[in-house]
């Protein structure tokens, strides 16, 4: 009989294109030898062009779907993506408070927020009431934060436009109750990631840098980001390494990236299948 998987379990909108959202964290946790659960907090009219319409699930909808998964499955991780609405929210951070209490399952482990705001569009992806409660309540269960620069940047009020911005930023996302954090830098120049962690002794930060790829194909890099480091975090590798293989598959997966759509096509997430059956075909061959 096989080991029994390790589940990780992801919090987010539903995009039709499977570029983003649960169908892509799907798809990414499938990549990453995991097994993937989801919750939808929101349904959205969208395609490689754009997001044309979100409708948030209704949050007791949401509740029900966390708390039936939750005492079925042991979970090793949580993603959480585009949560809408500041009543998803709520229903989010009352369902991750409750963990550890009399008849709920323990606190759950490797809780990665990928705080989406915006969609690369421009559409409104959380309300303004979500995003104070995200600020003030859902970042400090977090056990890493994954903000592209823009979304540093409405977190924290600050300009993030730079490395030495992002590491200012970080600490001031530490203030505010985030243990870890990863800050996303796919829009600069430079592709630059800034891990930044406290410790006993005090924040400690970790610079990853890539050449940022000429591509049309980056649809969902940031779910693709968050969701590969919940995986790794749950395959108990630690926040550095976890980091640095996460951006290596992102990487790739741009590199790999179907030219789907009349506007930003998807990364590939399962270009690793795609690389597994070309090899076994020229085996074939031979």
């Amino acid at each position: 009989m096989s080991d029994k998987p390790t589940v990780v379990l992801t919090i987010a909108g539903f995009d039709p294109s499977s570029g983003a959202g649960v169908t892509a964290d799907i798809k990414t946790i499938a990549a990453h030898g995991c097994y993937g659960v989801a919750c939808i907090t929101a349904m959205t009219v969208q395609s490689t062009a754009g997001v044309r319409r979100v409708e948030a699930a209704d949050p007791t909808l949401v509740t029900e779907t966390l708390q039936e998964l939750a005492t079925d499955i042991p979970i090793a991780a949580v993603h959480i993506g585009m949560l809408g609405t500041g009543k998803v929210v709520k229903a989010v951070v009352d369902f991750l408070s409750q963990a550890g209490k009399a008849g709920s399952p323990s606190r759950f482990p490797n809780v990665v927020l990928d705080p989406i705001l915006k969609s690369s569009s421009g559409a409104e992806l959380l309300d303004a009431a979500g995003i104070r409660l995200l600020i003030d309540r859902l970042l400090p269960l977090a056990d890493v934060i994954t903000p592209n620069v823009d979304e540093a940047a409405i977190l924290t009020g600050l300009k993030v436009n730079d490395l030495d911005e992002m590491r200012v930023a970080a600490e001031k996302l530490h203030q505010m109750g985030s243990a870890a954090v990863v800050i996303t830098g796919g829009h600069l120049e430079k592709a630059i990631d800034l891990l930044s962690f406290t410790t006993k002794s005090g924040v400690q930060q970790e610079v990853f840098k890539a050449e940022r790829q000429r591509s049309n194909s980056t649809h969902g890099t940031g779910c693709a980001f968050a969701t590969a480091m919940a995986c790794h975090l749950a395959l108990d590798r630690g926040l550095a390494e976890a980091t640095l293989l996460a951006k290596t598959y992102v990487t790739a997966a741009i590199a790999a990236g179907h030219p789907l759509g009349r506007g930003t096509s998807p990364v590939h997430h399962l270009y690793r299948m795609h690389q597994q059956r070309r090899t076994a075909s020229s085996g074939s061959e031979s």
